[in-house]
């Protein structure tokens, strides 16, 4: 860690494990059991409490809360951390709080995730890889979003729900119950509305893997089938694609049931 790098009016304890070239800015704080890794930057007024792992080029803004206690009312001081991934950016204001031993002891944020302006993580929540969180957005405990989703702003996530991987949240949803993988769900409650088309062109998919994502997502919900028979009838068709897996698992995983 250099001085140099590190505002006089900041607090890095001793206890803290900062790599050389990690910045930190004025009057931000950094407790023990903090570890950082190279090329990450903190802006003012940030507070990082351990035990925290954050790795290589972040760059958290200034008013985040970094590794804070839950307010869970089971927590009693238990030793839990938080893990942050590679090349994430968290904006103003963002609170990502660490696990509890009821769970998994641990907050896990993946890599090269967008989490906006005043983006709450709750404790135990599992963030996977290039997904964006929209202003505002919240999720209660023990939330697991998979790959490449998007929440938009003031999107409300209920304890112990999965997002699938690419699925797509409009401004405002409240999600109760599982959204699936490639899903485009808004409203309060959260209801499906389509695939996430648009979404799915951006990254590169072909209009074949689209077409045969739309038809899946037609027999989930609008053949009147129960969860169980749509699985077991997409398990059926032949040539299913790698990218029908993706969908197959996150039905097959849900606990709350899925929006629908």
């Amino acid at each position: 860690m250099s001085d140099a790098l590190i505002h006089p009016t900041a607090i890095v304890d001793k206890q803290a494990e900062l790599a050389s070239d990690v910045r930190v800015g004025p009057w931000s704080y950094i407790g023990p059991g903090v570890h950082i890794d190279a090329g990450t930057v903190v802006e003012s007024h940030v507070v990082i409490k351990g035990p925290c792992h954050i790795g290589r080029d972040n760059r958290i803004y200034q008013f985040s809360s970094v590794g804070e206690d839950t307010p869970d009312l089971k927590y009693k001081g238990e030793q839990t951390r938080l893990v942050i991934g590679d090349r994430n950016i968290i904006r103003e204001g963002v609170t990502l709080h660490r696990g509890t031993v009821q769970d998994r002891a641990e907050t896990t944020i993946g890599h090269d995730n967008l989490l906006m302006a005043y983006v709450h993580v709750g404790h135990d929540s599992v963030i996977g890889n290039h997904c964006i969180l929209v202003n505002n957005t919240a999720l209660a405990g023990h939330v697991h979003i998979d790959d490449w989703a998007i929440l938009g702003g003031f999107t409300l996530v209920h304890q112990f729900c999965s997002i699938g991987a690419h699925a797509f949240t409009g401004m405002g949803t409240a999600i109760g119950k599982d959204v699936p993988a490639y899903v485009l769900a808004y409203g309060a409650p959260a209801e499906a509305r389509s695939i996430n088309i648009e979404g799915l062109k951006r990254r590169g998919f072909s209009k074949d893997e689209i077409k045969r994502l739309s038809a899946a997502y037609k027999t989930v919900y609008r053949r009147g089938l129960t969860l169980e028979q749509a699985i077991a009838e997409l398990e059926a068709q032949p040539q299913a694609c790698d990218k029908l897996a993706l969908l197959l698992d996150s039905l097959k995983r849900s606990q709350r049931g899925i929006v629908r």
